[in-house]
């Protein structure tokens, strides 16, 4: 069993990295999520610390909007913490599928909704789109085969893209969510 914690939080200081690169200019650029300019895509993203600090809690997340780097930064940090606290981890709550889950495997989703989005962001600023290879390897037995097809039943993950089956991790997790590589 992975860390999932330590998984979100690796995750998330990368995002944060290129969330800081994200220049005025780009705010209103498109990305991969063709619904999501740049900063709805920012705005999702820091909605996972949100989740899961009110999963954390037992509340409900506040709506995120304007997030900048140093506020996606602070979140993360505020969830970090609140997942320390005994017993945090093995509350329930309600997965954004609609299925009750524990706020372990809630960190667990975040972290892999986390990871590809840092790529979306990545690729939709100019930046290097280069994921960790370990959290992609972490990501990819979490949730490779299973979870792209329950995520694309309720709509929330695009149609596959095919790649070949020797490809790179990344590229199959990509795939698997969607992406072109």
């Amino acid at each position: 069993m992975h860390d999932p914690v330590g998984l979100f939080q690796a995750a998330a200081q990368r995002s944060g990295t290129v969330m800081a690169g994200v220049g005025a200019t780009k705010l209103s650029a498109p990305t991969p999520c063709e619904e999501w300019s740049v900063q709805q895509l920012m705005d999702h993203m820091a909605g996972g610390p949100a989740y899961l600090l009110a999963a954390s809690q037992g509340g409900a997340p506040a709506p995120v909007q304007g997030v900048t780097a140093d506020d996606y930064r602070k979140r993360v940090d505020e969830v970090l913490a609140a997942l320390t606290y005994p017993a945090v981890l093995a509350r329930t709550c309600v997965s954004p599928l609609g299925f009750e889950w524990t706020v372990a495997e809630a960190v667990a989703g975040t972290f892999m909704d986390t990871l590809v989005h840092t790529w979306d962001l990545a690729v939709a600023t100019g930046q290097d789109s280069t994921l960790d290879p370990a959290l992609v390897q972490a990501c990819v037995m979490m949730f490779l085969p299973d979870m792209p097809a329950h995520g694309r039943a309720a709509g929330l993950v695009g149609p596959a893209v095919p790649v070949p089956p020797d490809a790179p991790a990344q590229d199959r997790l990509l795939g698997a969510m969607g992406r072109r590589p």
